[in-house]
């Protein structure tokens, strides 16, 4: 199992830019696909986007697509969401979850995922 911290997250207002990571622990992440998933209030979790072990795949949610990039640097551990043009909407707790399965499959939030404790994310407007 992996361990996952997420911080980066915080009050930014609309137009700005916030830079999320994920930090693992306990086992290394560079054969994990990785994902980022947020959940509003009253809100089921969605995903946000997603990158393969190596890097050379990447999946968007057609809701933040232009906006996020999604990165990692295995040699750090370390997942990383930039996003820019944030707008209220965006608002939710950002979640990071890492899977030995497909990028592709990380599409839906699923509970055999490894999971983090989430990061707030407030944009005002």
């Amino acid at each position: 199992q992996v361990q996952l911290v997420e911080s980066g997250g915080g009050l930014v207002q609309a137009g700005g830019s916030l830079r999320l990571s994920c930090a693992a622990s306990g086992r290394t992440v560079s054969s994990y696909a990785m994902g980022w998933f947020r959940q509003a209030p009253g809100k089921e979790r969605e995903f946000v986007a997603a990158i393969s072990w190596s890097g050379g795949t990447t999946l968007y949610a057609d809701s933040v697509k232009g906006r996020f990039t999604i990165s990692r640097d295995n040699a750090k551990n370390t997942v990383y969401l930039q996003m820019n043009s944030l707008k209220p909407e965006d608002t939710a707790v950002y979640y990071c979850a890492a899977s030995l399965g497909t990028v592709q499959a990380m599409g839906v939030p699923r509970s055999r995922f490894d999971w983090g404790q989430g990061t707030q994310v407030t944009v005002s407007s």
